[in-house]
């Protein structure tokens, strides 16, 4: 259980390798600390009235990423106590994502391999436990053989290449994707180092490659350059990101040039905080001008009421996003252009506890869009979220 422990604490506030950068002073707030930890174990309680007792997933047993979302939210429950062993619930859960493991090494069902081995793994590095780890490396396997190389010809000429994308008839790469498999092969790598599955050496994804499509998402003069003369580029959205390069479902702009009238691709606020996570997990230093623009475009289009650019939409994931790419980077506060400092910490806290139903879940009223009106799903997303910046208190 001491392996659980290090790397519950490893997976909320990132490795000692991103910390010696980026580093943080937890805040003091024993009052805020102690209403978070109460709401965490309302959540967790709900979560645990919600699983199906018999095939041990939650909700949609085609996606296990589901049920892998709420075994990571209940491991992150500060009142777990590592002593009394695993809860039922997260043992029964691990057996249900262990026969969702096929020959390939994927975690799922039916489809969107990605989404849901990389979910899962990140579930499964988590567990502590010995008898995870070929599996771990496996599903590894699995996510490095996903990201794209279009042209195979070793080099990045595609605007798509380097990334990841579902898998399946959803391929080409997007943002989301990419960065949650960086994520689950950032830390699985971590939890398998020393060990005779450790393969890293031999059999890792191009991580100069996915770096070069993360920066394809990002709205900047290089990235728009690269998309053609239809392309153009506000000054409010430099520094942002969309979904994948030239992503036609982002909101489109129609702006006047003196070169004519050109489309511009609104950033919003997930994407930017899954771009951002992406850059760290890549290990990229602080001082990159990249993460410096998304930093800056973070601080100025920051909001609790919508996700910037998108509305309702996605809301929750927003809110996720948000918590684990502050608390990682140890931003204690943002700051907007007039010089007002944010602190996200108590202002998310606050928003998050507010909207939990009397049940202890939490579901987006606003908007169905990415299954947010699945109360399992965006249950996990809160939870993780508070457990992200509860540590940071």
């Amino acid at each position: 259980m001491k392996n659980l422990i290090l790397l519950t604490s490893l997976l909320t506030i990132a490795s000692a390798t991103a910390q010696d950068r980026l580093a943080s002073s937890p805040d003091g707030n024993v009052s805020l600390k102690l209403e978070v930890e109460r709401a965490i174990a309302k959540g967790v309680e709900y979560l645990k009235s919600q699983q199906d007792k018999d095939k041990g997933s939650w909700s949609d047993p085609v996606n296990p990423a589901f049920s892998a979302l709420a075994i990571s939210s209940i491991l992150g429950d500060p009142n777990l106590d590592p002593s009394k062993g695993l809860p039922a619930e997260v043992e029964k859960g691990y057996e249900f994502l262990l026969s969702n493991v096929k020959p390939d090494g994927g975690i799922y069902a039916k489809g969107l391999a990605t989404y849901n081995t990389a979910l899962s793994l990140m579930a499964l590095v988590q567990s502590g436990k010995k008898e995870h780890l070929p599996v771990i490396a496996k599903a590894r396997r699995l996510l490095v053989n996903q990201q794209q190389d279009y042209d195979k010809k070793g080099t990045v000429d595609n605007l798509f290449d380097g990334g990841i994308g579902y898998g399946g008839t959803y391929a080409h790469s997007d943002l989301s994707n990419t960065h949650l498999a960086m994520e689950a092969l950032y830390y699985s790598k971590k939890v398998l180092a020393d060990t005779e599955f450790d393969e890293t050496k031999e059999f890792d994804l191009d991580w100069n490659a996915a770096i070069e499509f993360v920066s394809a998402t990002q709205n900047s003069e290089a990235s728009v350059k690269r998309l053609g003369d239809w392309a153009g580029l506000r000054e409010e959205d430099k520094g942002g990101f969309v979904y994948f390069p030239g992503d036609t479902k982002s909101e489109e702009i129609e702006l006047k040039t003196d070169g004519g009238t050109k489309t511009a691709l609104r950033s919003y606020g997930s994407m930017s905080y899954a771009g951002l996570l992406s850059f760290i997990y890549a290990d990229m230093d602080r001082d990159d001008p990249r993460i410096a623009s998304v930093m800056d475009w973070l601080s100025k289009n920051f909001t609790l009421e919508e996700n910037p650019g998108m509305e309702a939409q996605g809301l929750y994931y927003y809110y996720h996003t948000m918590s684990k790419a502050l608390a990682i980077t140890g931003t204690k506060a943002l700051v907007t252009p007039e010089g007002k400092k944010i602190d996200w910490k108590k202002d998310l806290a606050l928003k998050l506890m507010s909207d939990q139903q009397k049940d202890g879940s939490w579901i987006n009223e606003g908007s169905n869009r990415w299954m947010e009106d699945n109360s399992i799903l965006v249950t996990a997303y809160s939870l993780l979220a508070l457990e992200h910046l509860y540590r940071q208190l």
